[in-house]
């Protein structure tokens, strides 16, 4: 390549990329400063939807419970879908194959239909319930709808899918030679796990684990759902203000602000582990 086509091959890149980057910028850019817009114009210009909106005790325990729970859940997921993803990066091609279908599956459902199933089996008469009773652990039922742990159990099964397959790839790219010759060297099945693979996998964790937290923080049908208004999040406290309330000031103060917030943990993310998903 001749340093006289190189322009050329800039500028092409440009003109393919403008597309997207238009379509970007109408659908995401002039949404996002519109409603900044709006929180600081509206009803009053200046900035007392960001005051009212931080030094209300309320609205402080939303966002406690959106990050509380999306850590949870975050969390939770990590720890089921790391072994899942492992299984299926050794297993043949054919049950590897159908494991995945069945996760592909899961995720094609519809979501509403698989938190009214989450409804069903969580509930007081639910099958959960029934057969610990049964089973003779608990006499009473368990609690385990409108309040965080419902939220926390329904959104771990929606968000399995979305760490397992970006996890999953990362697994296989470790050459299992790796593993082996850790062996030969003399560690044990948890030191390989603990200083080998576990190091490895740490991009797919930290991509997996990222997507999750970052959806989790603004899940909406779920939690209105398994969690209750008594256990309120923020995406269904900025539906309300600007649904119910039609207060748009409010509401697209708290949007910018989980917005920001988002940005802000993806940053440190970024600075102190590199891009999610790429190798060092």
């Amino acid at each position: 390549m001749t340093a006289a086509n190189r322009p050329r091959l800039r500028r092409t890149g440009i003109g393919l990329a403008l597309p997207a980057m238009l379509l970007l910028a109408i659908f995401f850019v002039v949404p996002v400063v519109s409603l900044l817009l709006r929180s600081v114009t509206e009803p009053d210009v200046g900035l007392q939807n960001y005051e009212t909106l931080l030094a209300t005790p309320t609205y402080a325990k939303i966002f406690w419970n959106t990050f509380m729970v999306a850590s949870v859940v975050t969390t939770v997921t990590i720890l089921l879908g790391y072994p899942v993803a492992w299984l299926l990066s050794i297993l043949p091609a054919r049950w590897a194959a159908i494991g995945f279908g069945i996760i592909l599956l899961s995720m094609w459902t519809n979501l509403l239909a698989r938190t009214y199933a989450w409804m069903v089996l969580l509930q007081s008469t639910g099958v959960i319930n029934r057969s610990l009773q049964a089973l003779g652990i608990i006499d009473e039922p368990l609690s385990l709808i409108n309040n965080l742990t419902g939220v926390t159990i329904g959104m771990v099964y929606i968000m399995l899918p979305f760490f397992i397959l970006p996890l999953q790839s990362t697994l296989r790219t470790i050459d299992p030679a790796t593993l082996q010759a850790a062996s030969l060297c003399g560690a044990g099945r948890w030191q390989a796990f603990w200083r080998v693979l576990l190091p490895l996998s740490v991009p797919g964790i930290l991509s997996g684990g990222l997507i999750v937290f970052v959806m989790s923080l603004g899940y909406f049908v779920t939690p209105a759902l398994l969690g209750g208004t008594s256990n309120m999040m923020l995406a269904e406290l900025i539906s309300q203000l600007v649904q119910s309330l039609l207060d748009w000031g409010l509401g697209g103060a708290a949007a910018f602000v989980l917005l920001v917030l988002t940005l802000a943990l993806y940053a440190v993310q970024v600075h102190l582990f590199g891009t999610p998903g790429r190798e060092a």
